[in-house]
């Protein structure tokens, strides 16, 4: 099964402390959607990354393939606040991959993250190669 991250799981490190097995896989594109950061995390001390519908957006992101296990932790992860969904995303090839990823289960007012949440977020950026 593939999941897409977009958030702080894009970074390499994080998601091997949260998903031991996880196999990274391609840099990834969600059509119609926009990158949003809402909501206050204490553990972040800010907004945290969800997307919304949008058309003609777009989020990078990566795909990682992960088993149900890996599954039930990133659920933990996630907690109550955000809720598990099945996306089509294209990987680096144009190809059409199912996937499932995580959105904000309340689309609150949108809210600045925290630098250190950045800094997690570009560092994703860095491990994957992604320029937007």
């Amino acid at each position: 099964m593939y999941y897409f991250a977009y958030g702080s799981n894009l970074s390499r490190k994080q998601m091997l402390e949260r998903c031991p097995d996880s196999k990274p896989v391609s840099v990834a594109t969600l059509p119609n959607y926009k990158l949003v950061f809402v909501g206050w995390s204490r553990q972040w001390r800010g907004g945290t990354a969800s997307i919304k519908p949008l058309r003609g957006e777009r989020v990078l992101g990566a795909l990682c393939e992960v088993s149900e296990k890996c599954l039930g932790r990133l659920d933990g992860y996630e907690g109550p606040g955000y809720r598990r969904i099945k996306v089509r995303v294209f990987d680096e090839g144009g190809n059409a991959v199912e996937a499932v990823t995580y959105i904000k289960a309340e689309q609150s007012d949108e809210t600045e993250p925290s630098r250190e949440y950045v800094s997690i977020m570009q560092q994703g950026f860095k491990d994957w190669g992604i320029t937007s």
